[in-house]
């Protein structure tokens, strides 16, 4: 059984980085571990795999890889509120239609993310441009 995730984001992308702040505030059923897909420790710890940095990546503690779509629905199947997403995102009749959906979103995510704006981050905390220091995203 999978006790442990990696998932490997674009953290320059201020939707993949809203997605990943996101992620971290559900409850996850495993542990989940949000490293940028640039970073100096993913290159070191997962250099070989071919789609690091181009797609999303999740990683189990096991070393079976996951990337795009796939990589998407193993995220879900990870958070206690949407394994059951997970699985009905998985069979025939949706996968087909998720697939679409999230290379349309990821093939987008530059655009897209201009209508969130990259969160400003400092100690540990994000917020939005413009938002009050009190009100950090996590």
């Amino acid at each position: 059984m999978i006790e442990r995730i990696t998932v490997l984001y674009d953290a320059e992308c201020a939707l993949c980085a809203r997605c990943r702040h996101w992620m971290e505030r559900q409850a996850a059923l495993v542990e989940m571990e949000f490293l940028p897909a640039g970073s100096p420790e993913a290159a070191e710890r997962y250099g070989a795999v071919p789609w690091l940095g181009e797609e999303l990546v999740v990683i189990s503690d096991r070393g079976e890889v996951w990337a795009g779509p796939a990589a998407f629905i193993v995220a879900l199947w990870a958070l206690e509120g949407y394994r059951e997403w997970s699985y009905r995102l998985s069979g025939d009749t949706l996968s087909k239609m998720a697939e679409r959906f999230f290379h349309a979103l990821s093939g987008n995510r530059k655009w897209l993310a201009g209508w969130f704006g990259h969160p400003s981050c400092a100690s540990g905390s994000c917020r939005l441009p413009g938002a009050p220091a009190a009100g950090p995203y996590r």
